[in-house]
């Protein structure tokens, strides 16, 4: 059975499973559904169209499915915020809902919100990423499985922020991150995550292949187009590092508003700076 405080305002069109804890103070709006096991602290938000999967952990404060920030925004227009499984939402996070009809910011499952964390509208946020305190991702943009924002980190609308990327604190992303990249700065590599990859278990082997993806990519002076043409001559690269070349050549092909660089490694660029 439910577990509905006295001072919560839950919508009756709110579908809740049989098991969700609903705290004081809290609010549900019309047309959301909670399902089992989820949790919502005191004075957390859920607004309209808004649905959350199993296991989902909201924390005071915490707004999900809010207004998109977008003054041209008509507050009538029916969009979504989708959620998985197994999400924790701490203190003061907030979540925008999609700008267009029908469409959806979408939440992936097992990801980690930390005190102050956005996500602006039309974003997508892949499983297992973390945000750390105050991280912010901008509308239309992607944070992809396993990444970690740091402290503060803004990224810009319409970027799209590889696989297992780990972002230094209070750095800016204004340009598409490729996977397993260290960032700092405003959107320079300092070269690759070998301990964030360890640790998800990729092999020697493909932290190799990563390796020459990435060397191929930022450290042979190559256009990106001849780089994809040196890359596509390793067929016997695995998932890991088809999957970083695969991202470049997304970039490479990707039209307005998403043809945005890629980032450039700061040892070239400085090393190139002192030539």
């Amino acid at each position: 059975m439910s577990k509905i405080h006295p001072t919560a305002v839950v919508d009756p069109s709110a579908q809740l499973a049989d098991d969700v804890e609903i705290g004081p103070w809290c609010v549900v709006e019309d047309n959301v559904t909670l399902g089992p096991r989820c949790v919502l602290r005191p004075n957390a938000i859920v607004r309209r169209h808004t649905k959350l999967g199993s296991d989902n952990y909201v924390d005071s404060f915490t707004v999900l499915g809010g207004l998109p920030q977008d003054l041209k925004f008509d507050p009538a227009t029916v969009s979504y915020l989708l959620i998985g499984d197994h999400n924790v939402f701490r203190e003061g996070c907030t979540i925008s809902r999609a700008t267009t009809p029908g469409n959806a910011t979408l939440v992936g499952s097992n990801t980690y919100w930390m005190t102050g964390a956005h996500a602006g509208h039309d974003s997508t946020v892949e499983d297992n990423v973390i945000l750390v305190n105050r991280s912010a991702i901008g509308g239309h943009a992607t944070v992809h499985r396993g990444a970690i924002l740091s402290a503060h980190v803004s990224v810009h609308q319409f970027c799209w922020v590889g696989e297992m990327v780990m972002t230094q604190g209070n750095s800016i992303v204004t340009t598409h991150v490729t996977p397993y990249t260290l960032t700092v700065g405003v959107s320079d590599a300092m070269g690759l995550n070998i301990v964030g990859m360890r640790r998800a278990g990729l092999t020697s082997e493909e932290r190799h292949q990563v390796k020459q993806a990435y060397a191929i990519l930022y450290r042979s002076g190559l256009t990106t187009r001849t780089a994809l043409e040196q890359m596509d001559q390793h067929p016997e690269w695995g998932p890991a590092a088809s999957g970083f070349r695969d991202f470049v050549r997304r970039v490479a092909q990707a039209k307005r508003p998403y043809n945005r660089p890629l980032c450039r490694d700061r040892n070239t660029a400085t090393s190139e700076a002192e030539e």
